[in-house]
């Protein structure tokens, strides 16, 4: 009998996020709607690489809401488990982009910073109880890896009670840690919440920097040591490559040169790519390939989750470990 294809479900809050042309905002007219979440860039990425993905997130009964939904829907992601709030609404950001103008209040040309109105959220009210409804539970029926982040238990308590019910169950788990200091009502319990779901998990993905502001790590090494219990252990660094570590081995993968236009959305694509080489079977450097390359697309676009082509996918995987070092991620005009 042929194995079913695999599925990873993403679970977290989905936001709207509005950009601005580019100069400080007090001096800008245009914003440009679009999707964002951690998890949802995570989910579209994956959708992107054919691998079957559905959500479990909630949006307000609202425009923002339904837009993200047919967002979603439209990239190919099950919105099946998408619960709808009528009595709160969906969360939203601006993100507000450098002009790299004499204005005292601009910022540098390719930089950007996010203004979040997100407190009361229909996705930040996510509980353990929207987990046992029917159309979670089938979802999660025919869910091989639940995605969570760390941003979905600092929401809220009830967000946090959802994510614990989540790790209980039976499916594999993928905690990307995404330590968010602001969001946090008591930062001095977060390093504590955060390590519990790193321990629980199968696949723990973190960034040298916000490991050392949660646990005060100094290395890779270092965090494998204090969590030996994911099966893969992801740490990506200031020097621009990534340890992976599986069971007892430890891989180093550089990143791909590639020309910045901004770097939000990286860490979610990245994640992406990775989830989708190890449920494909890829070693773990060739998985750290993927991440990389998926990341490589989204540094270099205004896309939160934007995919590389597919072509350019497979050329990348196919370089010898000399070539890789050197290689260049180029985005088609």
């Amino acid at each position: 009998m042929s194995k079913s294809p695999p599925h990873i479900t993403c679970v977290g809050e989905a936001l709207v996020v509005l950009s601005a042309h580019r100069g400080p905002l007090e001096t800008v007219d245009t914003f440009v709607r679009g999707a964002a979440g951690a998890e949802v860039n995570v989910a579209t990425t994956i959708a992107a690489l054919d691998i079957s993905t559905s959500v479990i997130t909630r949006v307000g009964d609202d425009g923002f809401g339904r837009f993200l939904t047919a967002h979603l829907a439209d990239a190919s992601v099950d919105t099946s488990a998408v619960i709808v709030d009528s009595t709160r609404p969906t969360a939203l950001y601006i993100k507000e982009r450098g002009g790299g103008s004499a204005h005292p209040h601009d910022l540098p040309l390719g930089a950007s910073r996010m203004l979040y109105f997100r407190r009361g959220s229909a996705g930040a009210a996510l509980t353990a109880e929207d987990i046992k409804k029917p159309g979670v539970q089938r979802v999660l029926s025919r869910t091989d890896l639940l995605h969570l982040s760390g941003i979905t238990p600092a929401l809220s308590d009830t967000a946090r009670g959802a994510v614990a019910e989540l790790m209980r169950g039976p499916q594999r788990c993928c905690f990307d840690l995404n330590y968010r200091p602001a969001l946090w009502e008591n930062p001095c319990s977060a390093a504590d919440v955060l390590a519990d779901c790193v321990r629980a998990s199968d696949i723990a993905l973190m960034g040298m920097d916000e490991a050392a502001a949660a646990f005060n790590a100094t290395s890779p090494h270092q965090i494998r040591d204090e969590f030996p219990e994911p099966e893969y252990l992801v740490v990506k660094n200031d020097a621009h490559h990534v340890t992976g570590f599986h069971k007892d081995g430890a891989v180093e993968v550089p990143a791909l040169s590639v020309d910045v236009v901004e770097k939000i959305g990286a860490g979610d694509a990245f994640a992406g790519g990775f989830l989708t080489g190890i449920v494909t079977g890829m070693a773990t450097d060739r998985a750290l390939r993927m991440g990389h390359i998926c990341a490589a697309a989204a540094l270099s676009s205004t896309d939160d989750a934007a995919k590389p082509p597919l072509e350019d996918l497979h050329r990348l995987l196919a370089l010898s470990e000399e070539d890789w070092a050197t290689a260049q991620f180029r985005k088609e005009p």
